[in-house]
């Protein structure tokens, strides 16, 4: 057929007939678009984002210390278990703030005792759950866990990744491996309560509360007792922390302009809610 006579192409399969099957029309890249509603971000706002991963990397450094410090039986189970408490309730009135009530503390008061209750009557059973696997195995189980809570956890932003579920479950379970390797019951039951007050409240309030100055302070912490335990992790540590907080935030700005996202008519179809109202 004569190109002249020809109709004019149109973005309709089927009124392209005339047209050979693979043809496009310069016109079609007109709609063409590239990074369209690219956000781009600096560096400070790349180095908060990432210490909100370095925030919960201290958390479970200092689960682990906790750990240490039971296994070694450097300092009593009581102990413990007293500084825990003492912590619980003072974050519990940072969380409640202005809005504390007296009859809302008495009902989570008695949950709490009960989640103790019920955590000291079945520790024997967890210490002992086991007892016939080895403890490299058990570590390195222990390790595979915590990694997947630290990649599963809500960090304040939207992706199908996120799952507050598994990350918490993979914690308590990493803790109940630990909790194996302790000589007693009570050591078990005490590190198991730790274990809930770092992984299922404690994310509830750093949510609220957390700052670089709390981080700041969460790490300087970690620096004193991790270098009492153990240079070698003290310096892995220091370096984990350093390539999080600015090689990766630096990286993610730096290539930031070879970003080339393009958008177009093949893109799919998007339904306006609002359009349909």
């Amino acid at each position: 057929m004569d190109r002249n006579k020809r109709k004019p192409w149109k973005k309709n399969l089927y009124e392209n007939l005339d047209y050979e099957d693979n043809y496009t029309d310069p016109s079609f890249l007109q709609d063409l678009k590239t990074n369209h509603n690219l956000e781009t971000y600096t560096f400070y706002e790349a180095f908060a984002g990432a210490s909100r991963l370095s925030q919960q990397i201290t958390i479970v450094t200092t689960f682990l210390i906790v750990f240490h410090y039971l296994y070694t039986e450097a300092v009593s189970p009581q102990n413990i278990l007293a500084k825990a408490s003492i912590i619980t309730i003072i974050g519990y009135f940072i969380y409640t703030g202005k809005n504390f009530r007296l009859n809302n503390a008495v009902e989570d008061s008695k949950t709490a005792m009960a989640v103790l209750v019920f955590g000291y009557i079945f520790s024997p059973l967890l210490h002992t759950l086991t007892d016939s696997v080895s403890t490299d195995t058990i570590l390195s189980t222990t390790f595979v866990m915590l990694a997947l809570h630290l990649i599963f956890f809500d960090y304040g932003i939207s992706a199908a990744i996120v799952s507050k579920a598994i990350s918490l479950n993979t914690a308590i379970f990493g803790s109940i491996c630990l909790a194996s390797r302790l000589s007693s019951s009570f050591h078990a039951f005490v590190l198991l309560e730790v274990a809930a007050v770092y992984f299922a409240l404690g994310p509830i309030l750093i949510a609220r509360i957390f700052s670089i100055p709390l981080l700041l302070a969460t790490i300087t912490v970690c620096f004193y007792f991790l270098f009492n335990i153990s240079l070698t992790i003290f310096w892995i540590y220091i370096c984990v922390l350093g390539f999080i907080n600015f090689c990766c935030p630096f990286l993610f700005v730096h290539l930031q302009k070879h970003k080339n996202n393009i958008h177009g008519p093949w893109d799919e179809a998007i339904v306006n809610d609002m359009s349909c109202t």
